[in-house]
């Protein structure tokens, strides 16, 4: 007897079973892909509007500054002298957990020094 009832067919479940599969797939894409997507949008505008002087951490666990910005990477000034590193290498979410806002009063520090020697 049960064998039959795993041989039965089921009826009219197609067309659910296709609705169930949408909404799986859009549930998916709001809970895991678009969240991602976002974050390494955030990811890609912070390390466009790095500035010279802006105190960060790289995914390697290096803490330096940004000395020059170039074109393929940034060149970070650390204790034992400046490396060069690709864009991708700085992190912000190690950045804003180590100096937070501090990373922030460092740029606005920065740009009155560049102010004041402009000045002069």
């Amino acid at each position: 007897m049960l064998t039959m009832f795993l041989q039965a067919q089921p009826q009219g479940s197609s067309s659910m079973m296709l609705i169930m599969m949408g909404v799986m797939f859009v549930g998916f894409y709001f809970l895991m892909i678009r969240p991602q997507m976002k974050k390494q949008k955030q990811e890609k505008n912070f390390q466009e509007t790095l500035k010279v002087g802006t105190r960060v951490v790289l995914t390697s666990g290096l803490h330096g500054r940004i000395a020059q910005v170039q074109d393929d990477g940034f060149v970070i000034e650390t204790l034992s002298g400046k490396l060069k590193f690709e864009k991708a290498a700085v992190s912000r979410e190690f950045t804003e957990a180590r100096f937070g806002d501090k990373s922030k009063t460092a740029d606005k520090q920065t740009e009155k020094k560049e102010i004041e020697t402009e000045k002069k």
